[in-house]
């Protein structure tokens, strides 16, 4: 009996086989499609799919990380392409992806042929478990692809060249897949010396360097960089560096794009919901003034320093973020840190409400807002339910099947960590997604309970979608 295992998973999609493949063959496709629970990451990518290509993985499996290196053998362009293992956790590893045309659209089969190391003295059951893994993943990717495919037919259609700065952030590395599968073209600011061959344009907000010879002409500027908020203690120095980042970062990129001979026709700057204060249980839509605490005043001066485009006649959007939702970072990635034992049960009171949104729909949201030409100004980035904080740890025991343990008294996180923890845990803010909904975005996961298991890999792969040999 032969040690080589196989899998295969289909799945059928409105488009053409075009679309499907151009979206498979970009930058980007492989980082859009990863399972976001596992942490496992993109080191280095060498050619595209074409045979040559190479690509270096970092794996996870629970607390080990095992190095994977693929390499593209085969290429039929428009039909098949296929990457082996090179280097990695198993025996042999062989993935091939075929595209064909449907009465409806199109049709992707994936097939994997593997072999685990020394699997005839392994039990049945790490086979099997294998076969799970694999059936999780490609459902999930089939997830991603689905409704990516269906953004790209709505905003896609024109090619953009955007400028974004904050590019390695937890939204940044999100965004730039989703944006590069699409066909737009991006260009990073970074503040080391520019890596040969990439996008790359050097800028120091510190010491207001952004040369403008620099930047090709664009159609847009995404502007995410600023110093993160939401983690320990604040003290005087915090506090100055976290205003500094966002007033010195926008008002140079803000002036330098604004005096380019050809400037781009639309500017988002990220801000947040925080800009509202604490709003207890009221409904909040982007006419609320803003609020008067530390993280209110950072989002106005935030906003403000945007005005250089907007008096440019630029197209201004302030993206007032909620909390993003992804395990790979923020909020939620500190949550699952005590998955373990169990979640505590809320903070505080549990009373105030969390405006969230995943990953996914943020990044769509982005991209929603760069081409649509009616959103400017503010627009609330969240989801249309928010829930309290109870809710939202009640949903994510529920969904990683974990114990809920004891509260957390609001005394004790003022002591821990003061300013902080009023601002930040034990404020509440339910703002609305109207805006967003009026303009026509559209959700992809409207409510807690479905972001959550989408995000953490617990939905259910559909049978009739795989099979094992």
């Amino acid at each position: 009996m032969s040690t080589l295992k196989e899998f295969h998973y289909s799945a059928d999609f409105p488009c053409t086989v075009k679309e499907l493949y151009d979206y498979h063959s970009r930058p980007g496709a492989l980082e859009r499609l990863l399972p976001p629970w596992d942490g496992s990451e993109v080191i280095r990518k060498e050619g595209s799919i074409a045979p040559g290509g190479k690509v270096l993985m970092h794996l996870k499996f629970g607390p080990f990380t095992i190095p994977w290196e693929a390499r593209h053998i085969a290429e039929t362009t428009g039909v098949m392409f296929r990457d082996i293992q090179h280097k990695g956790p198993f025996a042999t590893f062989s993935h091939t992806h075929r595209f064909s045309s449907t009465a409806h659209g199109s049709r992707l089969d994936d097939s994997i042929t593997f072999a685990l190391p020394a699997q005839k003295y392994l039990p049945a059951i790490a086979e099997k478990q294998v076969q799970k893994m694999l059936g999780r993943i490609f459902s999930h990717r089939e997830h991603v692809l689905r409704a990516d495919l269906k953004l790209h037919s709505k905003y896609s259609r024109k090619p953009l060249r955007i400028l974004i700065s904050g590019a390695s952030g937890v939204l940044g590395s999100a965004l730039i897949p989703l944006l590069t599968t699409g066909g737009h073209q991006v260009w990073t600011l970074v503040r080391r010396e520019p890596s040969p061959g990439k996008h790359e344009i050097f800028w120091d907000p510190q010491n207001s360097t952004l040369n403008p010879a620099d930047i090709p002409e664009i159609d847009a500027v995404i502007h995410l960089a600023g110093e993160y908020i939401g983690v320990g203690r604040w003290s005087e120095a915090q506090q100055r560096r976290v205003v500094e980042s966002r007033i010195l970062g926008t008002e140079l990129l803000a002036q330098t794009v604004a005096a380019l001979p050809v400037p781009p026709r639309v500017f988002l700057s990220a801000s947040a919901v925080g800009y509202y204060g604490n709003c207890h249980d009221t409904i909040i839509d982007e006419g609320q003034p803003a609020g008067d605490d530390f993280v209110s005043s950072v989002c106005k001066v935030w906003e403000k320093s945007t005005w250089p485009v907007r008096d440019a006649g630029i197209r201004t959007v302030y993206m007032r973020f909620g909390v993003g939702l992804t395990p790979r970072g923020g909020a939620l990635q500190r949550l699952l840190v005590s998955r373990a034992i169990g979640f505590i049960r809320y903070f505080g009171s549990g009373e105030q409400y969390v405006s969230w949104m995943s990953v996914y729909d943020m990044v769509a949201a982005m991209l929603h807002c760069l081409v649509t030409e009616e959103v400017s100004g503010a627009v609330n980035i969240v989801a249309p339910n928010p829930v309290t904080n109870q809710e939202l740890m009640a949903t994510l025991a529920r969904v990683v099947h974990r114990p809920l343990l004891v509260p957390i008294p609001a005394k004790m996180l003022q002591i821990l960590h003061g300013q902080m923890a009023n601002e930040i845990v034990l404020s509440g803010c339910r703002a609305s997604a109207q805006k967003l909904i009026d303009t026509g975005f559209e959700f992809r996961h409207p409510d807690l309970e479905t972001a959550l298991r989408v995000l953490l890999g617990k939905t259910v792969a559909p049978a009739d979608h795989f099979n094992q040999l």
